[in-house]
């Protein structure tokens, strides 16, 4: 190797290697583990103002959490779990977190920075077979700061799960009533009745009193965790505060 090359290569070789450790994944860990007695679930206490950052009681088996050291200050992450991106806000300390109520068997999330510049992923698989598991989940985020808007799942047998009724008899739980940005606010069932579900989201307001387009996206995944899981995927451009606008309707199973 000519000396050039290799002074180029070292050089690209330590780039690459400083952007590699800007990124830190506390929780999760990767490799094997059994959640049996973790306090786990698909709700979580809101204390208005609402946030995406809300990991109070929250066990490290059901958190996502770390540290970007190299981002940019007020812009979210994208984070990938299981195949859904949706945006993590990062604090201007470089933390970032975030519950997420997680199945048995294979599970992966991926941090990328809102530079562009690096990744790190992680993969785990949850030997707790007998753990709640969510059988329809409903994602939605959205891609602005400031910004209130809300999940509503219409289930077949006429319950309605929303911010003001977040738990429904039938089992569908949303976890949290995002008001500041980017969400996720995630509707979870482990035990959805069979039939047309109807899904909807409203743009309830602006913090900034300004009526901007925000694009939302709304992520549905029937039977996750098993050979027969679905998703799709819908984005949708939402102009104005008041807004109410019709997602999609599915049949479960």
């Amino acid at each position: 190797m000519k000396k050039s090359t290799f002074v180029l290569a070292s050089l690209l070789c330590g780039y690459f290697s400083a952007y590699a450790d800007s990124i830190e994944i506390e929780s999760p860990l990767g490799g094997w583990r059994h959640s049996l007695g973790d306090s786990t679930g698909f709700i979580q206490k809101v204390n208005y103002p609402a946030s995406s950052v809300n990991t109070e009681g929250q066990d490290k088996s059901s958190l996502i959490k770390g540290h970007i050291s190299k981002h940019i200050k007020g812009k979210p992450a994208k984070l990938i779990v299981n195949g859904i991106a949706i945006p993590q806000r990062v604090e201007d300390s470089g933390d970032f977190e975030r519950p997420y109520s997680f199945g048995s068997g294979s599970n992966s999330i991926e941090i990328r920075s809102n530079d562009g510049k690096t990744r790190k992923q992680v993969q785990f698989y949850d030997g707790y077979n007998a753990k709640t598991q969510s059988r329809l989940r409903i994602v939605l985020s959205w891609d602005s700061d400031g910004t209130d808007l809300d999940l509503h799942v219409i289930s077949p047998d006429g319950q309605h799960v929303y911010y003001g009724d977040r738990v429904a008899p039938n089992g569908g739980v949303l976890d949290v009533d995002v008001t500041t940005g980017y969400g996720p606010e995630i509707y979870a069932n482990p035990t959805p009745p069979n039939g047309v579900y109807h899904v909807y989201v409203n743009y309830y307001g602006d913090g900034n009193n300004q009526e901007d387009l925000t694009t939302v996206q709304v992520a549905i995944i029937t039977q996750e965790g098993t050979l027969s899981e679905k998703q799709q995927i819908f984005r949708i451009p939402m102009r104005k505060a008041g807004e109410l606008t019709h997602v999609s309707s599915f049949s479960y199973p």
